[in-house]
């Protein structure tokens, strides 16, 4: 009888230490150091069972055994689903931290940054080709309609997804902008809020002109005087398809467009381009500025007049300081030569 309880307890003193040691290989093996050598982005495809997952993170060389990646799978003590996309991996990461990372479902998340002013057209070019990307487009986008920030998304999310998340931005912008509004502009509904928003946004990059601008436009809209604006005649020449590359001409001006404010009176027909949030705000709350002029003052900016006689002046100003850089491009060796001014 004694000698069949020392079996016994032999027995299991040999299971108790197998059991120990295969625990305590398995912690090793789950917690020792992986073969990436470097941090890599692994995408986790749609429908992937384990043995799939396992070869896929081999074939990337995050593993190197798929058995071992399957049984860390079947012996995890809190389970939970391994969520498709793209990971990224850090280098030598662990077995068991892999796991955590591919059930924790923080994928990749990749950036979009849509300027400022930009086009319709060039906002769907720009969706186009971003290659993480998947579907073709197929919204009815109109100018004005997406707005002009940095967006977020991952890989295989769909481009009529994130267009659709711009054109809901601008929409909610342009509400709460129109909610806040200053009493008493001359714009009857927040779809010409957002027409005079693009234009203050093609007048000027400069964020402390953005209020001022606006007031001359809404001045001279109260005072029924044609906005004379270039970039709405330019948008006129090119319906926002490409940059116009030159200078407005005679011609350009006395165009019948419904987009030349210098032939037609009050707002064009619709935006000009896809406004940013700063030059909403600045449309709906103009500052409180008398200025029904402006033109460029050399340096970047703005010179601001009230009158006529004043705005002339400004506007000699202007003339002197591009015939002086003229004179002074010729002056130099045409490898030296200084660019010509963009705009006015």
């Amino acid at each position: 009888m004694l000698s069949y309880f020392r079996w016994v307890l032999f027995f299991v003193a040999l299971f108790a230490t197998l059991m120990g040691g295969a625990l305590f290989l398995g912690h090793t093996l789950l917690n020792a150091p992986g073969p990436l050598d470097k941090t890599k982005n692994v995408v986790i495809p749609r429908g992937a069972g384990p043995v799939t997952m396992a070869k896929v993170l081999q074939e990337e060389g995050v593993i190197a055994h798929t058995r071992l990646f399957r049984i860390a799978l079947m012996i995890d003590p809190a389970p939970k689903p391994i969520k498709a996309g793209e990971y990224e991996v850090p280098a030598h990461t662990s077995m068991r931290a892999l796991v955590d990372l591919l059930q924790s479902g923080k994928v990749v998340q990749r950036r979009l940054t849509v300027p400022e002013g930009v086009t319709t057209a060039e906002v769907i070019e720009l969706v186009r080709k971003t290659e993480a990307l998947s579907g073709e487009i197929t919204l009815d986008l109109k100018e004005g309609d997406l707005l002009p920030e940095t967006y977020f998304y991952s890989r295989d999310d769909t481009r009529d997804g994130l267009l659709s998340r711009m054109k809901e931005a601008m929409e909610k912008t342009l509400d709460e902008a129109w909610r806040k509004r200053a009493p008493g502009l001359p714009l009857a509904n927040r779809r010409e809020a957002l027409v005079l928003a693009s234009i203050i946004e093609k007048e000027t990059a400069i964020p402390a002109e953005r209020a001022r601008v606006s007031a001359v436009f809404i001045n001279r809209l109260r005072r029924r005087m044609k906005l004379e604006s270039d970039p709405t005649t330019i948008y006129g020449l090119t319906a926002g398809k490409a940059p116009l590359n030159r200078e407005l001409t005679r011609v350009d001006l006395q165009s019948t467009s419904p987009y030349n404010t210098y032939f037609v009176a009050g707002l064009p027909p619709g935006p000009i381009c896809n406004p940013g949030r700063a030059s909403i705000v600045a449309a709906t709350n103009p500052a409180r500025d008398r200025s029904l002029y402006f033109v460029a003052d050399g340096q970047g900016g703005h010179a601001f007049a009230m009158t006529l006689p004043e705005h002339n002046r400004n506007v000699a100003r202007w003339r002197e300081i591009q015939r002086e850089r003229l004179e002074q491009s010729q002056s130099q060796p045409p490898a030296q030569q200084a660019p010509a001014p963009v705009r006015q």
